[in-house]
C-alpha cells in the first residue's frame, strides 16, 4: 500500500521560512516522479512543484519558482520542499503526491502552512 506522511508545516510570519517533509513508503519511490501540491481554504488544489526521479529536473509554478525549492533523498524514501521568503498567499494545506497527472496518482494527508503575522 502507497504511504505518503507529510510533515513540518506550521506557524510562520512573512518573509519566514519552513522545510516541509515527506515520507513515502509502499512503492519504488527512485522510480517515480514526486510532487507538491496544496490547497487553501476555499480554492481549488493547486500544484506547486515536481521533481523527476534523477532529482536533478525540478519544475516549479510560477506563484512559488525563486522562493520554493523541491529535493528528494531516494536512499531515505523522502521528498522535501523548502519554503522561504513565505507570503500570506502560501498559506495552505501542502500534499505530497505520487504521479501528479497521472492514473496512479495518490497523495498523502496533507501538512498545513499558516504565514501570518
Amino acid at each position: 500500500e502507497v504511504q505518503l506522511v507529510e510533515s513540518g508545516g506550521g506557524l510562520a510570519q512573512p518573509g519566514g521560512s519552513l522545510r516541509l517533509s515527506c515520507a513515502a513508503s509502499g512503492f519504488p519511490f527512485s522510480g517515480y516522479p514526486m510532487s507538491w501540491v496544496r490547497q487553501a481554504p476555499g480554492k481549488k488544489l493547486e500544484w506547486v512543484s515536481t521533481i523527476l526521479s534523477g532529482g536533478t529536473t525540478k519544475y516549479y509554478a510560477d506563484s512559488v519558482k525563486g522562493r520554493f525549492t523541491i529535493s528528494r533523498d531516494n536512499a531515505k524514501s523522502s521528498l522535501y520542499l523548502q519554503l522561504n521568503s513565505l507570503k500570506t498567499e502560501d498559506t495552505a494545506m501542502y500534499y505530497c503526491a505520487k504521479s501528479y497527472g497521472s492514473s496512479d496518482y495518490v497523495r498523502g494527508q496533507g501538512t498545513q502552512v499558516t504565514v501570518s503575522s
